[in-house]
């Protein structure tokens, strides 16, 4: 059970990372102007939504027990 939910917390922090650069990309095509401002969150997002992911996990399992 808990290999599957670590399983499935990756697979969404890869998508949700993913999907961010992606909408980082069409945005600075959109408006230029503000594409420094989006890529300066996306990098601060590659860092925070991982930690959010592994605190989750470190969190269940302490509930688990």
């Amino acid at each position: 059970m808990f290999q599957k939910l670590k399983r499935i917390l990756a697979l969404a922090g890869a998508v949700l990372l993913a999907g961010m650069y992606l909408i980082t990309a069409v945005l600075a095509f959109v408006d230029p102007t503000a594409s420094k401002d989006w890529l300066t969150a996306s990098v601060i997002c590659t860092v925070v939504i991982p930690c959010f992911l592994y605190a989750y996990i470190l969190v269940f399992r302490y509930l688990k027990k």
